[in-house]
């Protein structure tokens, strides 16, 4: 035992040391907030205001119907084609033409410009001209706009949570899925990229004979257990750090946004685009709503608990095998072969996740929460949900039985391949080291 900590200690220490440990769990955090802090930044910087002619032929738009803040509209009226030849060299960006029949055919409407608009311009005219004909039609109709906007209601169900003992929690099915997918994701790209930690080192040390020295103290069992420990170890410190990072960036960033989007809102004077502007500020914040709603209705301690026992036992299962992997070749190349055979689990549980998602309760998402190799996605996005006791503790129990049972295959392979040099090895191989006495 003393000599596997020994391991766990020299790989956990050996690796924190290295300056590409702290660029990655320092650069980290600094990327996932730029994800959503750059848009935010962008939106909030002043325009360029581009300028658009409209030649109005069907005598139905006015100039209060233009409200863009972006795009500066300008009527006019006179010859189409004079102003074709023109539009450009004075500074417009395009030259809009609303036909006579626009009231009878939707598609009555023109955009000439010297490349290709942007689909936000091409947008806003669209909706400019869509407003106004919507309202010519219904006042020719005798319906009022006022009774038209009454009618258009939103439905939004409120999902509402119900315990055995009867207590009514809010919860959110869009915030469960964010979060179910979040969780999912991030144990999909760590058991891919710490186990092949794994299989480096130990293909590395392997082709530098650093092994020979190692194993004569050593017994390859527990040299294998050791590595596969101390680089999981590495793993969930370098988790601690993104989350304490990324949270600590995510709250410095809204702290300093905040005021800029409630004074870009207040600055709009028309009273229509600044309620527009509110709903889309309200949807682009729904999001973390709905997760926040989530995280109320769920318990937090139980689900970081489990995230940190699928991560390391699926780290554990899945490294067991890389570990052997990387003993039975002498190089990276070689791997290839085998490599895809013990990721191809990990993708179909990826893969399998997005069906759980969809249906957390199906026959499918049942057994692909409760099969080792499958488990570790499939449970973190399941729960959420809600999971009953009886096929979480039956899921980890199988988890660790997997576990057990693949290191011990692998160690049969490690004990064997580790010191096998020259070789190229087959599947078939592979299989009779496993069997092999001695």
């Amino acid at each position: 035992m003393n000599k596997i900590l020994l391991i766990i200690q020299r790989e956990y220490v050996t690796r924190v040391q290295k300056k590409s440990f702290w660029i990655a769990s320092l650069l980290a955090p600094f990327l996932i907030t730029a994800i959503y802090a750059i848009p935010i930044w962008l939106a909030l910087r002043d325009k360029e205001v581009k300028k658009v002619e409209v030649l109005d032929q069907s005598g139905i738009l006015e100039a209060k119907d233009f409200t863009d803040r972006e795009i500066q509209y300008q009527l006019i009226s006179g010859d189409l084609e004079t102003y074709k030849k023109t539009f450009a060299k004075q500074g417009f960006s395009a030259l809009v033409v609303v036909k006579k029949n626009i009231l009878e055919d939707p598609r009555a409407v023109q955009i000439f410009s010297e490349k290709n608009v942007s689909l936000p311009l091409k947008s806003s005219i669209e909706r400019i001209v869509q407003n106004k004909m919507r309202a010519v039609l219904m006042q020719k109709a005798g319906i009022s706009e006022r009774v038209y906007e009454d009618t258009q209601v939103d439905i939004s169900g409120e999902t509402i949570t119900v315990s055995e003992q009867g207590k009514e929690t809010s919860s959110s099915s869009g915030g469960a899925m964010i979060l179910a997918g979040v969780m999912g994701f991030i144990l999909y790209i760590t058991l891919l990229l710490y186990g092949s930690q794994v299989m480096n080192g130990v293909i590395e040390e392997k082709s530098s004979r650093i092994i020979e020295v190692i194993i004569s103290s050593v017994k390859p069992y527990q040299l294998m257990l050791g590595k596969i420990f101390g680089v999981g170890l590495v793993g969930l410190t370098q988790f601690l750090l993104w989350i304490v990072l990324t949270i600590g960036l995510s709250r410095v960033t809204s702290v300093l946004y905040q005021p800029e989007v409630k004074k870009e809102i207040l600055s709009i004077k028309d009273k229509k685009v600044q309620e527009a502007v509110k709903e889309v500020d309200k949807s682009d914040i729904s999001p973390m709503e709905e997760v926040t709603k989530v995280l109320a209705s769920t318990n937090i301690p139980l689900v970081i608990g489990c995230f940190m026992f699928y991560f390391f036992f699926g780290y554990l299962l899945y490294s067991s095998l890389f570990a052997a992997i990387g003993s039975a070749v002498e190089s990276s190349t070689e791997a290839q072969q085998f490599t895809f055979i013990v990721m191809i689990p990990i993708i179909i549980s990826f893969l399998m996740a997005q069906y759980t998602m969809q249906d957390p309760d199906s026959s499918v998402a049942v057994w692909a929460s409760m099969i080792p190799f499958t488990s570790p996605i499939n449970m973190m996005v399941r729960l959420p949900y809600g999971v009953p006791t009886w096929e979480l503790i039956c899921s980890m129990v199988l988890l660790v039985l997997g576990f057990l049972a693949c290191s011990w295959i692998s160690a049969r392979i490690y004990r064997v391949g580790i010191l096998m040099y020259g070789k190229k090895v087959s599947i078939k191989e592979l299989s009779k080291w496993i069997f092999y006495k001695g």
